[in-house]
């Protein structure tokens, strides 16, 4: 199932998301819940580096590896798009294998299903 990936933009829904149910592992923490006013079709992501991580051209890399592997994973397996996501990375990341950083990635998603 091939759904478009957007981007959360209101503050609201941050803040609502934090609240909800997390998953988290050495490289990433993710927030995931159900927010209202979503359209179903359309699957609301977003990639968090923070300043403490690194310059911008380290949290830029970090965060083009985040979108690499989630769209890999939308074409392998079911993610639910009515969930929202927040995805917040962990300095760890900068530091291993993208295999690795793939590997782990997947589990923690497979456990959100």
């Amino acid at each position: 199932m091939k759904s478009k990936i957007f981007a959360l933009s209101k503050n609201e829904d941050f803040k609502n998301l934090l609240q909800k149910k997390k998953i988290s592992n050495n490289y990433v923490t993710i927030f995931y819940g159900i927010l209202n006013n979503k359209d179903i079709k359309n699957l609301n992501i977003s990639f968090v580096a923070k300043k403490k991580i690194g310059n911008a051209v380290k949290r830029n890399k970090i965060k083009r590896r985040l979108k690499n592997i989630i769209n890999e994973a939308i074409k392998k397996m079911a993610i639910k798009c009515n969930y929202s996501y927040l995805v917040i990375a962990k300095p760890t990341m900068l530091n291993n294998e993208y295999k690795n950083i793939k590997e782990t990635l997947f589990q923690s998603l497979k456990k959100i299903r």
